[in-house]
């Protein structure tokens, strides 16, 4: 029978997908031991993912223990500050070099992504597949790069600002008036919708983070 298991390489990408999804969140402890069992590989490369997630500061040292890593206010703001320039740089781009087959599968993700509307976890991994389609579609291989740089950061955000009322429905309008502007190749558009995009989940997220801390 052949082996189910998943190649001992992935176990970075394995981890770093859990933590992405929310198994794993922000002040949890990870067990090397624990992960092997969970994901079926050895300890070995779960031992080379955790330090090479460490390296990154995706995990943090707390006494012998690794555990997943939180943003801070200024953290969070710097992260938002750099993701607004790169992703409204892809879309410019994307206004320049996207095709029209790139063009009609964006279109058909705002369409088909209403009908997530209800599921905010859903709504999260289809609006993350939008704008990683919009980073191919600036054909900047760095600046792609750059951008999986950003979103492996973004995976140490506890919520998601699709979780908050309405906002999925707005972010769904906003996708859609980015994606016309590339289809038109209005670069200055494309750059400016996207980073009003970023900046209204950027307020959507403060305003949520405002309101767990007046909860406790």
């Amino acid at each position: 029978m052949p082996d189910a298991r998943p190649p001992q390489s992935d176990a970075y990408h394995l981890i770093l997908e859990a933590i992405d999804m929310g198994v794993y969140r922000p002040g949890d402890r990870l067990v090397e031991s624990e992960l092997a069992e969970r994901f079926g590989v050895s300890r070995t490369p779960i031992r080379e993912a955790l330090q090479r997630l460490e390296t990154q500061s995706l995990l943090v040292r707390d006494g012998r223990s690794l555990i997943v890593a939180s943003l801070d206010h200024n953290q969070l703001a710097e992260l938002y500050v750099v993701r607004a320039e790169l992703e409204g740089l892809a879309a410019r781009l994307a206004a320049r070099h996207a095709t029209e087959e790139e063009v009609r599968v964006l279109r058909a993700m705002v369409e088909e992504d209403r009908a997530l509307l209800d599921d905010p976890v859903a709504m999260n991994r289809a609006n993350r597949r939008f704008h990683k389609q919009i980073h191919l579609a600036s054909h900047n291989r760095f600046l792609v790069q750059q951008l999986d740089l950003v979103y492996r950061s973004m995976a140490l955000l506890a919520t998601t600002s699709l979780a908050a009322e309405g906002r999925g429905e707005t972010a769904l309008a906003e996708h859609g008036a980015i994606v016309e502007a590339i289809g038109a190749g209005d670069a200055a558009q494309a750059y400016d919708a996207l980073r009003r995009h970023i900046s209204r989940a950027f307020e959507t997220r403060l305003r949520q983070d405002a309101g767990e801390a007046g909860r406790v």
